[in-house]
């Protein structure tokens, strides 16, 4: 399968996802509208930046990934996730983990993504430095992400109930960003040279 093919393939495949998500989503609609609203951004984006700014294969993956991951939450809610609903009580864990999973894939994916941007776009090189600034980002967006549920809570408490999805866990805030922190250095450690060997690639087209 050629990159293109990969890509248009990712495409399909969430696009069907939300449009099935949307059929009688377990929270209300405005729930699922929040919360699969950055997936409504990111297509559109990715579509009108393809030709003049092409990503590598590993970054149009962890999107993807991180975008299924919004979708089902947004039709399911982070709280009542089947899956993780049975591997809660399996394992006698007081809460459903799935935005915890969401959470981490929130950190990967703007570690990847920055990293190609910075890398393609300005003077930065591989090092110390670009790992840490790529931690600092996904930080910050993850901080970015609270806020959003805070501005929600305020705004509407009764939608912020199943968009928060806290569950009774006083540091779910806490949680939630030393996880994404946590998806920015794994990914890092674990993609960052695979990423190389597509940007090498890429660039010598």
């Amino acid at each position: 399968m050629t990159a293109n093919q990969e890509q248009l393939a990712w495409l399909i495949v969430v696009t069907v996802s939300l449009l099935y998500s949307a059929i009688d989503p377990v929270a209300d609609r405005l729930t699922w509208f929040m919360e699969v609203l950055p997936v409504m951004i990111a297509i559109p984006l990715l579509l009108a930046s393809h030709r003049s700014f092409p990503l590598t294969a590993v970054t149009i993956r962890v999107i993807a990934l991180f975008a299924l991951i919004l979708i089902v939450g947004g039709h399911y809610t982070y709280a009542d996730n089947p899956l993780f609903d049975w591997i809660q009580q399996e394992w006698d864990l007081a809460r459903n983990h799935y935005d915890r999973l969401g959470h981490f894939v929130q950190g990967v994916v703007p570690a990847m993504l920055g990293r190609e941007l910075l890398l393609r776009t300005s003077p930065l090189q591989r090092g110390k430095w670009l790992f840490f600034l790529l931690c600092c980002v996904s930080l910050a967006v993850s901080a970015c992400y609270e806020f959003i549920e805070w501005w929600v809570a305020e705004i509407n408490q009764q939608a912020a109930e199943s968009f928060l999805g806290t569950q009774g866990d006083n540091w779910d805030t806490q949680w939630d960003m030393f996880l994404a922190l946590s998806g920015s250095i794994l990914s890092q450690l674990f993609l960052a040279k695979s990423q190389d060997r597509q940007l090498r690639s890429l660039l010598s087209r």
